[in-house]
C-alpha cells in the first residue's frame, strides 16, 4: 500500500489525467452534472497529489529509516539555518554583488518554481548513499540540507589539515554537489571553548577553508562557496565534558537551494 502513496506515483496519476481525460471528452458535448463531475475528479486527485506530497511517510532505502518527505517546503528554519541565513544577510552589499556576478558566469541559475523541495529531496537521498557509514552526518532543516563532519575524523588535533583518510569522504560529498549545483555552499567552522578565545576563531576559520579548498580542488565551482568560521559560538554540547568538547569540534556544510526567493533574499534585492 505504501507505493500507492510514492509521490512520484501520484504526480504521473495527476499528468496522465491532465491528458486522458480531454481527450476522452473531446468533441463530447457534457451536460451541467457531467461537468461538474469531471471537475470534481480532477480536483481530488489534485487534493490527493497536494496531501500525499506534503506529509507522507516514505522509506529511505539508504538509511532504511521512515522520513516524511520534503517535496513540500519545510515548516520551518531551524537555529543552524537561522545562523547561516543571517551570516548571509549581514556581508556588505559589495560582496553580495560579486557572488552574484559570480554565479551568473558561472552559468549557474535559480531553481524555477516551487521545485526546490523535490530537487532538495533527491540531492539529500544521494548524499545519504554516499556517506553511509563515513562518521559525517546528514541532517535536513526545511529545504536545506546540513553535513556534519566531527572533527575527530575530518583533521588531526588543534590541526588544520585535512586527515588523508577524509579526502574519500569530500570525493563523495563533492560529487553530488558537482551533479547538484544549483546550491550554495556555506562551509563554516566550529571549536570547543578550551584555549583562547582567538585562537579557536582563527582555528575554525582555517579549517573550514580547508574544507572549501579540497571541494573547489574536485571541480565544484568556487562562485558557490562562502567560508566562514564561528570559533567557540554555536556548541552543540557541553563544553565541560570531553564527550561534549568532541560533538563541539566540527566542520558544517549547509547546502542552501538557489531559488529565485533565496536568490533576491541574499543579495540584498539587487
Amino acid at each position: 500500500m505504501k507505493d500507492l502513496y510514492n509521490p512520484e506515483i501520484i504526480r504521473h496519476i495527476i499528468t496522465w489525467s491532465a491528458i486522458v481525460l480531454p481527450v476522452l471528452c473531446h468533441g463530447v458535448v457534457l451536460t451541467d452534472l457531467e461537468g461538474i463531475l469531471m471537475k470534481k475528479i480532477i480536483a481530488v486527485l489534485c487534493m490527493v497529489s497536494i496531501a500525499t506530497l506534503s506529509g507522507c511517510t516514505t522509506f529511505d532505502p539508504y538509511t532504511g529509516e521512515e522520513k516524511t518527505t520534503n517535496t513540500v517546503k519545510g515548516a520551518g528554519i531551524g537555529a543552524g539555518t537561522a545562523l547561516v541565513l543571517s551570516y548571509f544577510l549581514n556581508r556588505d552589499k559589495s560582496t553580495s554583488q560579486r557572488r552574484k556576478r559570480m554565479l551568473r558566469d558561472a552559468g549557474i541559475g535559480a531553481i524555477v518554481g516551487g521545485g526546490a523541495g523535490y530537487y532538495m529531496d533527491t540531492q539529500e537521498a544521494k548524499l545519504r548513499k554516499q556517506l553511509r557509514s563515513t562518521g559525517v552526518r546528514v541532517e535536513r532543516d526545511g529545504d536545506n540540507i546540513n553535513l556534519i563532519m566531527p572533527g575527530n575524523i575530518t583533521f588531526p588535533s588543534n590541526g588544520s589539515s585535512l586527515k588523508a583518510d577524509f579526502y574519500s569522504v569530500l570525493d563523495s560529498v563533492a560529487l553530488v554537489m558537482n551533479e547538484f549545483d544549483k546550491t550554495l555552499v556555506l562551509v563554516a567552522g566550529y571549536t570547543d571553548s578550551k584555549g583562547s578565545e582567538a585562537h579557536n576563531q582563527a582555528l575554525s576559520e582555517k579549517r573550514a577553508r580547508s574544507v572549501s579548498a579540497y571541494l573547489i580542488s574536485r571541480k565544484v565551482n568556487s562562485a558557490r562557496f562562502e567560508t566562514t568560521g564561528f570559533g567557540e559560538r554555536k556548541p552543540v554540547a557541553d563544553n565541560a565534558t570531553a564527550q561534549g568538547r568532541a560533538l563541539n569540534r566540527r566542520v558544517e556544510l549547509t547546502l542552501l537551494p538557489l531559488t529565485e526567493e533565496h536568490d533576491h533574499a541574499l543579495h540584498g534585492g539587487q
